[in-house]
């Protein structure tokens, strides 16, 4: 059988280099993993501490909701996969000034929905679904072009993602509060699919190579499973059959549980840049579980599910993805140093202190505010350690580096 994916470990470079525009805008990865993080802190401290500046028309719970999962969370996964789509297909689907223009779209959706009036909504709403959509159109080219065919659905995921988007701002246009929930939960699961998808192909790989002497399955056939059962989850969602959609989730976390259990996480424990996975990804198998209990009809708040798959997964995967894809990017040693670890900790503080505010105590508004305060540091310390990175060359630049993550050729086919 042929290796589809191999890592090489770089070389550090102690040199310092200077900023560079084209080193920033080389990969999707650096500017987007900055404006994502920037925004989990920005857009928490707003909502928490200064709400009354939320005057657009998507304001609010709408607002926060939105920002949270469009504005943060798939960012973030546009970021990793137009990196990811160049290391699956050898050719870099956006860079430099092609990238430069769709990080401007995103600066226009999260200034346009902060300003009051339709007409600032509506450019905003246009420049969000661009966004996507170019992101999209860019990986799937890149997909298309080297026919591989392995990943052909990702780019699809990203205009489910899209599609979802703009039934959401539709329902907020319309004042449709249910309607907006349901496309807010189809695009939370749109989003936990994709990355269930990415996680159960990156994590074992990872697993094995940090953790000497380690076997575990990678778990392909019961990832189609997970796929399909994910799918019809939010097919049945999206078409009003929430009690199909709550057995299809349930099962879709279920997987993800058992698939967690064997790839034994007590072997990760000595490392933080595995262990902050493992947590994320058990993180996001409750939350579909907690998901498919509400749509079951039992007695549980509504911010629950959206706050344990949101925080406790996506948010804790994510600072996890955000160091470990980076340093290897950026040719750095694949160590967790102090400030990434206190920043894995109090981004899981930050998500257990959130999901106790949800209980109804008298303690629940300090517990959001201690939240909010945990999020920001977990999220500041990782601006501050990777900014300096990612607007300078990898430290390997100056010398004969193979890339950090390559695609092997299948048998028969050369390389890309």
């Amino acid at each position: 059988m042929s290796t589809l994916l191999t890592i090489d470990e770089p070389d550090q470079d102690s040199r310092r280099a200077r900023p560079q525009w084209r080193a920033f805008t080389e990969m999707g990865f650096r500017p987007l993993y900055l404006a994502g993080c920037f925004w989990a802190l920005a857009s928490v401290l707003l909502w928490v501490h200064a709400p009354s500046l939320l005057n657009g028309v998507l304001g609010g719970m709408p607002w926060h909701a939105h920002e949270m999962l469009w504005g943060f969370v798939a960012t973030i996964a546009v970021g990793f996969l137009l990196t990811a789509g160049g290391n699956w297909t050898g050719r870099n689907p956006l860079r430099g000034n092609a990238l430069a223009a769709l990080c401007v779209l995103w600066i226009v959706a999260r200034a346009g929905y902060l300003a009051p009036g339709r007409p600032a909504f509506l450019i905003a709403a246009l420049a969000d679904l661009l966004f996507f959509l170019w992101g999209a159109a860019a990986l799937g080219r890149a997909v298309a072009i080297t026919r591989n065919r392995r990943n052909y659905g990702i780019p699809l995921l990203l205009v489910a993602l899209a599609l979802t988007n703009a039934l959401y701002l539709w329902a907020t246009v319309q004042g449709d509060y249910f309607a907006l929930m349901r496309y807010f939960n189809a695009g939370l699961l749109c989003m936990a699919v994709l990355t269930l998808l990415i996680a159960r192909r990156i994590l074992p790989f990872f697993a094995k190579r940090a953790v000497a002497g380690l076997d575990i399955p990678p778990h392909t056939r019961s990832g189609h499973w997970q796929l399909g059962t994910g799918v019809v989850a939010i097919a049945c969602l999206l078409a009003g059959r929430p009690q199909i959609a709550a057995v299809a989730l349930a099962a879709t976390g279920l997987i993800a549980l058992v698939q967690w259990i064997s790839w034994k996480p007590w072997a990760a424990r000595r490392v933080p840049l595995l262990w902050i996975l493992y947590a994320g990804y058990f993180g996001l198998g409750v939350g579909l579980l907690v998901g498919a209990a509400q749509l079951a009809g039992f007695v549980l708040r509504t911010a629950w599910p959206a706050h344990v798959v949101g925080v406790a997964g996506f948010s804790v995967l994510i600072i996890g993805m955000a160091t470990r894809t980076a340093l290897g990017h950026l040719g750095r040693p694949l160590r967790a140093d102090r400030s990434m670890v206190a920043s894995y900790v109090l981004v899981i503080l930050a998500a257990l202190l959130r999901l106790a505010a949800l209980l109804p105590t008298a303690a629940a508004l300090g517990l959001l505010h201690a939240s909010a305060t945990a999020w920001a540091l977990g999220f500041a310390l990782y601006l501050w350690r990777f900014f300096p990175m990612m607007i300078r060359p990898r430290a390997d630049a100056g010398k004969t580096a193979a890339p950090v993550m390559r695609v092997a050729p299948a048998p028969g086919r050369p390389a890309a």
